[in-house]
């Protein structure tokens, strides 16, 4: 979904290096490499990074099927 803002384990900020991380590593950089120049050492921290998916533009094709009109079969 939505990167979360802190560390789930010990509480540092993330969420403001998902950008720029994503960016870098699309671009062709590797990840650990990305995650040593952010400063994002701890192991907690670069798993928060490393194992997101982004799948909101996935979730919000459902939501917006299920509040078309076309689909509800005219009742409302």
């Amino acid at each position: 979904m939505i990167i979360p803002v802190r560390c789930f384990s010990c509480g540092k900020v993330v969420g403001d290096k998902w950008e720029d991380f994503n960016k870098r590593v699309e671009a062709g950089e590797k990840p650990g490499e990305v995650l040593d120049s952010l400063g994002i050492s701890r192991y907690c921290c670069r798993r928060m990074l490393l194992s997101h998916v982004e799948i909101i533009d996935d979730v919000i094709k459902f939501h917006e099927e299920r509040e078309s009109p076309d689909l509800r079969g005219g009742n409302s």
